[in-house]
C-alpha cells in the first residue's frame, strides 16, 4: 500500500466532499508493521499536497522520521487514538458543519438512525473542550471514544472519525454527519426517538461480522 499516495488523494477527497474548509482538517494513517504513521502537513491547501509533503512519525514517541514539513499540530490527538484503539488504522479529523452544531452546544448526537447503530457504535460523545494541538485535547478525545466508539465531536471545533481501513474512516465521517443534519430537523420538529441501547449493540454486532460478501 502507498501510504502517501493514499494520504493526498484522502486531502482532497475530504475537501471535495465538504467535511472541512480551507487547510482545517488533518488526516492520518498507520501502519502497525512497521508502528509508523502517515500525517497530512500543518496548514498546506489539501489540492496543491504531493507524496513528498506527507509526514512520516513514529508511534511509540512521535518522533518524525521522514518529511520535510511540519506535521499536522494534532499529531498528539492521532498517535494518542492509534495507542488506546489498536484496531484502527486510520483518522480523520473533520470540520463538519451538522455535527459541530453539537459540538458548539456541548451536546451528544444519540443513535437516531439504523446506519449510526452500525458505523457509528452508538452515541456520540463530544469531548470536553480544549485548545487545539494540545495533549490536553488528545486525552479528552480518548476519554469521549472510549474502547468502542468510532466517532467523537470536538467541543467548538470539529468532529474525529475513526476507521479500519481509509474507506472505514470516510463512512464513518458521512454517517456522523447525516446523522447530525437527521437529528438537527428532527429536534426542530418534535422528539427525536433514539434505537434502544440492545437494538444498537445487536446491529452494531451484525454490521462488524455478518454484514457484506466479505462476512
Amino acid at each position: 500500500m502507498n501510504y502517501k499516495a493514499e494520504l493526498v488523494a484522502a486531502g482532497k477527497r475530504m475537501l471535495d466532499k465538504g467535511l472541512t474548509v480551507e487547510t482545517w482538517g488533518n488526516i492520518s494513517l498507520c501502519d502497525p508493521g512497521s508502528g509508523l504513521v502517515y500525517m497530512t502537513p500543518s496548514a498546506m491547501p489539501y489540492h496543491t499536497i504531493v507524496e513528498d509533503d506527507v509526514v512520516v512519525v513514529r508511534l511509540d514517541d512521535g518522533q518524525v522520521v521522514e518529511g520535510h514539513r511540519k506535521p499536522t499540530v494534532e499529531k498528539e490527538m492521532h498517535l494518542e487514538v492509534y495507542r488506546r484503539r489498536p484496531e484502527i488504522r486510520a483518522l480523520i479529523h473533520t470540520h463538519p458543519v451538522h455535527s459541530l452544531v453539537f459540538g458548539v452546544l456541548h451536546q451528544s448526537i444519540p443513535a437516531i438512525i439504523d446506519e449510526a447503530a452500525q458505523v457509528l457504535g452508538g452515541t456520540v460523545e463530544t469531548a470536553e473542550y480544549a485548545l487545539p494541538g494540545t495533549s490536553e485535547l488528545a486525552a479528552n478525545a480518548v476519554k469521549a471514544l472510549g474502547q468502542d466508539k468510532m466517532a467523537c465531536l470536538l467541543a467548538n471545533h470539529g468532529a474525529l472519525c475513526l476507521g479500519k481501513s481509509l474507506e472505514g474512516a470516510f463512512k464513518t465521517c458521512v454517517v456522523l454527519e447525516m446523522t447530525a443534519e437527521i437529528y438537527h430537523k428532527a429536534l426542530q420538529l418534535g422528539t427525536p426517538h433514539v434505537i434502544p441501547d440492545d437494538k444498537v449493540a445487536f446491529m452494531w454486532d451484525f454490521a462488524e461480522h455478518h454484514y457484506g460478501q466479505d462476512k
